[in-house]
């Protein structure tokens, strides 16, 4: 009869078995994270078993076999390297990994690789953050956007998941990092070719090349190794304003080699020069006067460009697109492939310069106002503007003819009269004139009616004594009215012939006085008067009929008989 164990005995028992567990199996094996090769023995829905020689087979997933979505290329008899994960799991099983068994020895390529500094294959398959990453035949790396190409690439689509050749900058095997770079590559190969090609190039060489990169002031064609710029401007002599319109990444293209700098080994190249230059004898194609048909490429600030024929443009200018629209951007009177017709006012072959005008081809609407609209003829028309100087008529939908203040009324002022009208507002005005080189066309509302003055106007003539009615007292003279319709103005100095009584306040609105006729101003309507000289003028009278020299009256006593002569006269 066995006896009972004891505690301590129990315990003992349970570290020695599994210290006898951990030698016999082992937790550190030794084939842990090793890589051994192995032969298929069977395969499962899911997993490969694999024989590895040791006391325990193997099973890989069937994933690692191939890429989702593809059924495995592997068979029963198969003998394939695996990396193993851990030498036997809770069932017994050796976990083992075909991925990570390639990982491994591409691992141990690359390092060879790069300790020779030698060039690896890979293939782009995604983008991260600052660049791409790259599969290198299981191990991925980091390839940073600038090592992509030597010019920066806007679309690296035509690179991804195409095998092609990189060169290792930096491996850490123990952070699992790997940087790599294309353009080490490009430029270590392109430095060899483009040797090769430079010593042959010479100006006005014809070259068939691909366009390698598009950008917005050109495209960058491949020479064979070497890169040239093609020019927005050297693409056609059509005017083309992205060179996607014409060139696509990709396309075979056949360039003349414009200039060569061998100290900058700069390439400037061009396709245009491969075909005629439609500006020859384009000044007898298109002689000025002459008018098209032509179409709308562009729109600027100061003009609109024309297309006449591919590759010939001209400019109409701001100041030609329109008689009335003169503050209008060009983009409001045109647009970009609108057809248009045009007359050709300029044209400078040596400049490649046409000056076209839109205007031109329509008829001038100041000299159609001024065939149809006689000086004196009655207009109608919307007041669309009021300015502190007179009115704006709108005569038709483009011209407007201006009613000056001092047009509005026969009596009242400029600012009174302007108070009676208002925007919007239909009046009719007489034609006073029209200037078809400025482009001006001068209304009157006032002349509509007789000049109440006119009559006055023309019998006043200067010197004449009036009898004129007081209208305004100021402190520089007094307004009057004579008739009642013709204004005048006594200026402070000629309101007395003595000094003293020059007082304007002496004076009262309403009152009657005799004044004498200085100057007419027919055309403002205005007389300048004097008291002053009409009472010298009558001193002088009165001296030349009473008194003389020798007579011995006094001055008073010979005015005295003048003024009682008039009065028994009157």
């Amino acid at each position: 009869m066995a006896s009972a164990a004891t505690p301590a005995t129990d315990h003992f028992r349970g570290e020695d078995f599994a210290t006898l567990l951990d030698e016999t199996l082992g937790r550190d094996t030794g084939f842990d994270g090793s890589v051994v090769r192995g032969r298929i023995v069977r395969l499962t829905d899911e997993f490969a078993i694999v024989d590895v020689g040791l006391k325990s087979e193997g099973r890989v997933s069937l994933r690692e076999f191939a890429p989702q979505g593809v059924t495995p290329d592997v068979k029963p008899g198969d003998v394939v390297e695996l990396y193993v994960e851990r030498y036997e799991d809770r069932d017994g099983s050796i976990v083992l990994s075909r991925e990570k068994a390639r990982r491994e020895e591409a691992w141990t390529n690359l390092e060879k690789a790069f300790e020779a500094n030698q060039r690896v294959n890979g293939t782009i398959y995604g983008r991260v953050k600052g660049g791409f990453t790259v599969d290198l035949g299981g191990a991925m790396a980091f390839l940073p956007g600038s090592q992509v190409d030597i010019r920066p690439v806007r679309d690296v689509s035509p690179l991804m998941g195409v095998p092609q050749p990189f060169q290792i900058l930096k491996m850490d095997r123990a952070r699992g990092n790997i940087v790599v770079s294309r353009r080490a590559v490009l430029e270590e190969t392109r430095a060899e070719q483009r040797s090769e090609l430079i010593q042959g190039l010479t100006e006005g060489m014809i070259l068939d090349g691909v366009v390698k990169n598009i950008t917005d002031y050109g495209a960058f064609v491949d020479l064979g190794g070497v890169d040239g710029l093609l020019h927005v401007t050297d693409i056609a002599w059509k005017r083309i304003n992205h060179p996607s319109e014409a060139l696509q990444i990709g396309q075979p293209v056949r360039v003349q080699v414009i200039r060569f700098n061998s100290d900058t080994q700069r390439i400037s190249l061009g396709m245009k020069q491969l075909e005629a230059d439609p500006w020859e004898n384009v000044a007898l194609k298109y002689p000025p006067g002459a008018r098209y048909t032509g179409r709308v490429t562009n729109i600027t600030d100061y003009g609109a460009f024309v297309e006449l024929e591919p590759g010939v443009e001209g400019l109409v200018h701001v100041s030609e697109m329109s008689w009335t629209k003169k503050n209008v951007h060009p983009g409001k009177i045109v647009a970009t492939s609108q057809e248009v017709d045009v007359m050709v006012l300029d044209v400078d072959s040596a400049k490649r310069r046409i000056s076209l005008g839109l205007k031109q081809v329509q008829r001038n609407p100041w000299e159609q106002f001024a065939e149809e609209h006689k000086i004196g003829s009655t207009v109608e028309g919307e007041i669309r503007n009021i300015t502190e100087f007179g009115l704006f008529v709108g005569l038709s939908a483009d011209i407007d003819g201006m009613v000056h203040m001092s047009d509005l009324s026969w009596d009242e002022t400029g600012e009174e009269a302007m108070k009676h009208y208002e925007k919007g507002q239909v009046v009719k005005a007489k034609v006073l004139d029209v200037d078809v080189e400025k482009e001006r066309i001068s209304l009157g509302i006032k002349q509509l009616q007789e000049d109440p003055a006119a009559d006055v106007l023309t019998s006043v003539q200067k010197g004449a004594i009036v009898t004129c009615t007081v209208t305004a007292v100021q402190s520089n003279g007094i307004e009057v009215k004579v008739d009642d319709v013709l204004t005048g103005f006594i200026r402070r100095a000629e309101l007395a012939r003595d000094k003293a009584e020059q007082r304007p306040e002496r004076f009262a609105v309403g009152e009657r006085v005799d004044a004498k006729v200085v100057s007419v101003d027919r055309a403002a309507r205005k007389l300048a008067l004097t008291i002053k000289g009409r009472e010298v003028e009558e001193d002088k009278q009165a001296i030349n009929e009473y008194g003389s020299s020798d007579s011995g009256a006094s001055l008073g006593d010979i005015l005295g008989a003048a003024i009682r002569r008039r009065n028994t006269d009157s």
